[in-house]
């Protein structure tokens, strides 16, 4: 045990570090009691749960730098923290450190409408960035499916996407130029508001870093036209592999759409009574097919897209007539999580990405493990770009049933790192994922992750112990690994 993370030492060390920041920072912006860090513990996964020592609330980059400054000469750890609504348990606080919360950096800097540009802090939360070009008829593209709650920062921190990435692109895609502050105290920028900048691209290297590198301060983002026409499909299939692989052939015939989901029945019946989508309940997949453009892009690429669709075997095809139909068919989609709540007291939602034609397989690998397991998956895909989304039934009240969905979790991560995937997709690693970290790489590619991180931080303060897994860590995960250890994380608090 670290020894600052006994209750009997940690005290005196809270004390000193509450006196160091509240030097710097006003009053308010110093949280230190139970009932004000309280809400801090954990982010989306709830799984995990920790008090920090302290949560730091700066309103200025100048705040920024002098608590990176004052954390790093009295070597106290730094968890970042946007808006929590993250679900990996990367901004799970440490109980010797200080949540930096990037909240109050809430500023809209600049909307360059000619340069299809805006300059935004980290606490702006992703919708906002629409919301506020939407008079130019502009928008900002990645759109999670928390946007109207999470924030700029955290999208950074986590590569973040959404359900039209397939042809839009993660945040990575989507930003220019980062302004952050390294452990040092330095002000760094990453990119250009240019069409490229000289130098490594260290800005790929910092987007979905987790808060490891450096505190995001200011970002620039990318905004795009807002197309003069939408559509979507609602397909439905009577067997998953016939979803999964009518996915495979849309791409195959040269289709990119603006948005292409994928849900199981499990899925759309939970959803259906909680917004009403319109949803085939008796279908065991559906697809949601988009395409954008002008009118007449659109109404070509429908045509072709259902062409393709009833070919692979649809058994119903709807086609949006309006903008509120539309929006509707989506807003099924986009409310699966909190509709899962409907039909379940807990969900673990995993994230994972497959090569796309390995969908039908994987799909049902899964319906194995439920049984393998005795727990229900609802399956919620961004299916275009192979990205998964499992939603793991369960209730914490049962014994033993959060152990199980661990277990299934990880059985789904192996199964995509089996077929030519990748053990997460946009959610990050945090630390729900850091253990299948060492079943997707060597020793050597995870020292190279630290090398990364040792040219940043050198003294390892920022968000340590998350993302990258320890030779230590790999080792014990093999052995429970081998007996199928019912606690992936035996250290941290749980429920």
């Amino acid at each position: 045990m670290n020894v600052l993370s006994d209750p009997a030492l940690i005290l005196p060390r809270q004390r000193k570090v509450v006196s160091a920041l509240r030097a710097l920072l006003p009053a308010y912006a110093v949280l230190f009691n139970e009932e004000d860090t309280r809400p801090y513990e954990c982010d989306g996964l709830a799984a995990y749960r920790q008090l920090p020592m302290v949560v730091a609330l700066p309103e200025n980059e100048a705040q920024v730098v002098a608590i990176l400054n004052t954390c790093r000469d009295l070597k106290v750890p730094i968890v970042p923290r946007g808006a929590g609504t993250g679900l990996s348990g990367g901004a799970m606080p440490i109980a010797d450190g200080v949540v930096l919360s990037t909240a109050k950096l809430n500023k809209i800097v600049k909307l360059d409408t000619f340069a299809r540009t805006a300059v935004v802090q980290p606490g702006v939360r992703n919708l906002a960035i629409s919301d506020a070009a939407a008079p130019h008829n502009l928008y900002y593209a990645p759109d999670p499916s928390s946007q109207i709650a999470c924030t700029i920062g955290g999208n950074v921190a986590e590569n973040s996407g959404g359900v039209h990435c397939l042809k839009y692109g993660l945040t990575v895609h989507n930003v220019l130029r980062v302004r952050m502050v390294t452990i040092d105290g330095n002000i760094v920028e990453l990119g250009s508001e240019a069409l490229d900048a000289p130098g490594l691209d260290l800005l790929a290297v910092f987007i979905g870093s987790e808060g490891m590198l450096g505190i995001v301060t200011e970002v620039t983002v990318k905004l795009i036209p807002k197309p003069q026409a939408a559509r979507v499909i609602l397909a439905s299939f009577d067997d998953v592999v016939k979803g999964g692989n009518a996915v495979a052939n849309v791409i195959a015939a040269g289709i990119i759409p603006a948005g292409l989901e994928m849900m199981d029945q499990t899925s759309s019946r939970m959803v259906e009574p909680f917004v009403k989508a319109g949803y085939d309940i008796d279908a065991a997949a559906i697809l949601l097919c988009e395409s954008d453009g002008t009118a007449e892009e659109v109404e070509e690429e429908i045509g072709r897209m259902s062409e393709v669709l009833n070919g692979s075997g649809a058994t119903r095809i709807e086609v949006s007539q309006s903008e509120a139909e539309r929006l509707r068919f989506w807003s099924g989609r986009k409310n699966a999580f909190p509709a899962a709540g409907r039909i379940s007291p807990d969900y673990y939602c995993m994230d994972g990405t497959i090569p796309r034609k390995h969908l039908a397989r994987v799909l049902l690998g899964i319906a194995d493990m439920e049984i393998k397991y005795g727990l229900r998956c609802a399956n919620v895909f961004h299916a275009g770009d192979g990205n998964l989304h499992p939603l793991i039934l369960f209730d914490a009240n049962v014994p033993g049933e959060f152990d199980r969905a661990e277990l299934f979790g990880a059985d789904i991560l192996e199964l995509c790192v089996e077929v030519g995937g990748t053990i997460t997709g946009e959610h990050g690693v945090g630390i729900e994922k850091i253990n299948s970290m060492c079943v997707q790489f060597s020793a050597q590619e995870r020292e190279a992750f630290f090398g990364v991180k040792r040219a940043f931080d050198t003294a390892f303060l920022l968000n340590p112990d998350k993302a990258i897994p320890t030779l230590h860590r790999c080792a014990e995960y093999g052995k429970m690994h081998v007996q199928r250890g019912q606690m992936k994380f035996p250290e941290l608090p749980r429920f």
